[in-house]
């Protein structure tokens, strides 16, 4: 059995993430290909993962990709998690691992609809709510929420949610309404109404936006094609990394390696991981590096399984609920956080003494962003703690 130790595959992802300065990517394609999907629950982030990977990126060559080309398409999928996908790989999406997730929130919504007073009939009335929806945005519509809310009386509802808990609250239906005909690929998050840095958006249908929408891959052909991508990005990876970033079952995991004739291979610490069959020859060094990635970026957030690259740092650079913050990178791998000051100047804060060449590749990269930033500062809802420290 092939083994790839620690060192290979830190090489693997410093060429294969475009996150090494000397293997960056040409365009914001080319760069979310490399990475199989970016995340984008924060809208930022999506900016800043690209420009990790992109020497000379801008936010209008984002925007042309995600808006006017739409060679790039957000959509709802692993782990009921907004991710920025290429096109072409949205049939698989939409034939697995959304459709497992549409699934599950359709019939908890069903049902909290019941609970809530808003239907006798859950199921009839979510149907209702999305056939209304639909019609709306019919034509090339193109509507915010609150349009829709305002056009659409089955969005105008509240549901009240764990009444006796100190988490509970009540919270508007719409979005969950829009949540599912998003997941389900029916609509898609279209143009932005705000800048670069905030979830503000409308709704369009998908025909609409893409013009020409193929068919959703059956759910055997969508986990084979999304393991198949996730090898080429993050192999070696283990089956339990591969289940946990589908947000799927160790059924289909196991499938999906057979139909892409993925290949075992040892790791350090003993654990096998698994590569494409074409993915066997050994990896060569890179020169050492320094990178600063945003709050979840797909490389931090690609494995369960992170020691590799994040060593015992977890709970200084990752949220409670398992959420990335932002990373400082030196040579494959997490050295600490990076912040900004009142002015948006950039600041790296390391949880591990690093050389002196390391600390001139982190000054620079804070550089480099500091001036793309242009003052503008990001905020995020993920703080990791090494990121709320005070200085």
């Amino acid at each position: 059995m092939r083994h790839i130790p620690d060192t290979e595959r830190r090489a693997r992802l410093a060429r294969r993430h475009a996150v090494a300065p000397s293997h960056r990517l040409a365009d914001p394609v080319a760069a979310t290909r490399a990475m199989t999907v970016l995340h984008a629950t924060e809208p930022a982030s999506v900016y800043l993962s690209l420009l990790a990977r992109v020497d000379g990126l801008t936010v209008a060559s984002v925007d042309r990709a995600l808006f006017d080309d739409r060679t790039l398409v957000k959509q709802l999928a692993m782990r009921r998690t907004l991710f920025v996908f290429p096109r072409d790989l949205l049939p698989a999406a939409w034939g697995s691992a959304s459709a497992r997730v549409a699934a599950a929130l359709g019939t908890r919504l069903a049902k909290e609809a019941v609970e809530g007073g808003l239907a006798d009939d859950g199921a009839a009335w979510l149907e209702r709510a999305r056939a209304a929806t639909l019609a709306h945005l019919g034509g090339g519509v193109e509507l915010s929420a609150a349009d829709l809310r305002a056009r659409v009386p089955a969005l105008t509802g509240h549901l009240t949610y764990s009444p006796d808990k100190s988490y509970g609250g009540t919270v508007p239906i719409a979005p969950r309404v829009l949540t599912q005909l998003g997941v389900e690929g029916r609509i898609v998050r279209a143009h932005s109404t705000g800048h670069w840095r905030i979830s503000r958006y409308t709704w369009a249908l998908m025909e609409s936006w893409l013009g020409d929408v193929p068919e959703p891959l059956t759910p055997h052909e969508g986990y084979a094609e999304l393991v198949r991508r996730w090898l080429a990005t993050f192999a070696p990876g283990t089956a339990d990394d591969l289940q946990w970033w589908l947000g799927s079952t160790k059924g289909a995991v196991t499938r999906a390696l057979s139909d892409v004739a993925a290949v075992e291979v040892g790791l350090d610490g003993g654990g096998t991981g698994w590569v494409l069959p074409d993915d066997l020859d050994e990896e060569a060094a890179v020169e050492p590096w320094a990178a600063l990635l945003p709050v979840l970026d797909p490389t931090v957030m690609g494995w369960k399984e992170r020691g590799f690259y994040l060593g015992e740092h977890g709970p200084a650079l990752f949220d409670r609920n398992g959420n990335a913050g932002t990373t400082a990178w030196w040579d494959g791998r997490i050295v600490g956080c990076w912040v900004q000051d009142p002015d948006g100047v950039v600041e790296v804060r390391t949880v591990d003494p690093v050389p002196v060449e390391a600390q001139r590749a982190l000054e620079s990269e804070a550089a480099r962003l500091t001036e793309w930033l242009d003052g503008q500062r990001v905020s995020t809802v993920y703080p990791s703690p090494a990121m709320k420290e005070p200085r």
